[in-house]
């Protein structure tokens, strides 16, 4: 069986399936903003915007802040490296407004500023447009294929690497993409990066070091979402709307979900999802032990396609309230 947690402003929620489903609630209260899991745990990582980063050692039913080390409480992105591991725990990075990297070795008992990042020549230019004083870590995906090798986006303004786990990094290349809001690698795919960017959709398949901008067909082009069939890395589903202001609140929302294929470019992938008007960005996740299967979440509900984004099916869930109604900021799987 799959657990299912989806990151609202409100709570973590997890959905669990025995013979109906239930739903845990925690960190009410705490503006949750992330959320990662170990699957040799499996662990579960989430990252609040006042409190912290918060970890569970028992698929979530419990959680507890994790060791020292971390030196700002807004936790915007978390990722854990399950192509390398340090003491029986896979590798943990979590990033922070100011932007920030941290890394632990033992399962969040402490970490480590990997402190270049902020050394790189373009941090200067960094800058998030609606406070423009600041600017966080938006996404981090650890490789899944390479040990070390783990991409970080900066919002707004770089998506940067590092091939030795955060001693050193490189910066944002030319052609590459500016402001990435999700990015994927991919198991039959290594050397592949995949990105759902504010200035749209990107792939490398060189570890970053250049950059592709296969957009026909995608006529929206503010992207937020990524997800890839895990048994098909040709096979891509991005959620997609014109600008920020049609993404994220409900009153205004206006989006869309496109897939494409080895075969075919972009087409839109909404049948069996609700209307696009009055839905916010749908988040995705998958599971290795899934093929085919990818899940969406938005203000609307969660859904399942089993046709690696064909088509959707909504999955009734008793949710509390407000349920997902102010829209989802993150979500992710784990094994039963």
């Amino acid at each position: 069986m799959i657990g299912i947690v989806v990151v609202t402003r409100a709570a973590l929620l997890i959905a669990r399936r025995a013979s109906t489903w239930t739903i845990d609630e925690h960190l009410g209260g705490l503006s949750p903003e992330c959320v990662t899991v170990d699957l040799r745990g499996p662990a579960v990582y989430c990252g609040t915007a006042r409190a912290g980063l918060f970890r569970s050692g028992d698929s979530g039913r419990n959680w507890e802040p994790v060791g020292a080390g971390i030196d700002h409480p807004m936790i915007t992105a978390v990722d854990v490296g399950h192509a390398g591991h340090a003491d029986g725990f896979g590798i943990v990075y979590a990033g922070t407004e100011p932007s920030a990297v941290f890394r632990s070795d033992n399962g969040g008992d402490n970490w480590v500023d990997l402190a270049g990042l902020r050394r790189l020549r373009s941090a200067d230019t960094w800058s998030f447009p609606p406070r423009p004083h600041t600017h966080h870590v938006r996404w981090i995906e650890a490789d899944v294929s390479v040990a070390d090798r783990v991409f970080v986006a900066i919002e707004a303004g770089a998506l940067v690497r590092t091939f030795d786990g955060g001693q050193t990094w490189h910066d944002r290349v030319r052609g590459g993409p500016y402001d990435t809001h999700t990015a994927m690698t991919h198991p039959l795919a290594p050397g592949r990066i995949y990105s759902a960017s504010g200035d749209g959709y990107f792939e490398s398949t060189d570890a970053g070091q250049s950059w592709r901008s296969p957009e026909d067909g995608l006529e929206h082009r503010y992207l937020v979402g990524v997800a890839v069939d895990p048994a098909d890395p040709e096979t891509v589903i991005v959620s997609a709307t014109d600008a920020p202001v049609s993404a994220y609140s409900p009153r205004r929302a206006e989006s869309y979900v496109y897939r494409k294929t080895a075969l075919k470019g972009w087409e839109q992938a909404m049948r069996g999802l609700p209307e696009a008007k009055g839905t916010t960005v749908s988040r995705f996740a998958t599971d290795v032990g899934e093929p085919g299967v990818i899940y969406a979440a938005n203000n609307r509900g969660l859904f399942r396609s089993d046709d690696a984004g064909q088509s959707w099916k909504a999955l009734d869930l008793p949710w509390p309230e407000p349920g997902l109604a102010d829209g989802v900021e993150a979500l992710a799987c784990f094994p039963e």
